[in-house]
């Protein structure tokens, strides 16, 4: 007889951050590993977090993800005092640290939070590179993409 194999559902991710591709241009992505408590990890595996409003902000040559919302579960332990909103240091190498502070002290450019996941068994937070959208780009974008489901629409009418 065989061993039963676990089942994979292959839904490592925990959170998007789909207002970052509408708000940005994403040049490039970067993955890091974050530093959280015992009980954000838990809120994680439960799905309670949210990057929507969250920013990357280089401070004394670290990164830190700045307003990402991890809600505490009910059953958090009752000797410590859960903030919801902290920063959260975020471990990189230190070559991609100077290269993302170069980039972003004379480039221009921005650090987003696009995605957050798990990678074998780990939490990492996926930075995206970026450059603000105008409005009129906004505009094109949500026409490219209306464009693209009616042509989807046309071929599969005949």
């Amino acid at each position: 007889m065989t061993k039963a194999k676990k089942k994979l559902d292959g839904s490592s991710t925990i959170a998007l951050n789909k207002k970052a591709g509408h708000d940005y241009f994403i040049e490039q992505r970067i993955e890091a590993g974050i530093a959280l408590e015992g009980w954000e990890v838990k809120s994680l595996r439960a799905g309670r977090v949210q990057l929507k409003e969250s920013y990357v902000k280089i401070l004394h040559a670290e990164a830190f993800l700045i307003g990402a919302h991890v809600s505490a579960l009910a059953t958090a332990s009752t000797h410590i005092n859960p903030d919801p909103t902290r920063s959260r240091k975020l471990l990189l190498k230190r070559n991609e640290l100077s290269r993302l502070i170069g980039l972003t002290e004379r480039a221009g450019y921005t650090l987003v939070p696009t995605a957050l996941y798990w990678k074998r068994g780990r939490a990492k937070l996926e930075i995206g590179l970026a450059k603000g959208k105008k409005l009129h780009d906004k505009r094109d974008t949500e026409r490219d993409r209306d464009w693209q489901r009616e042509k989807e629409r046309i071929f599969k009418t005949r």
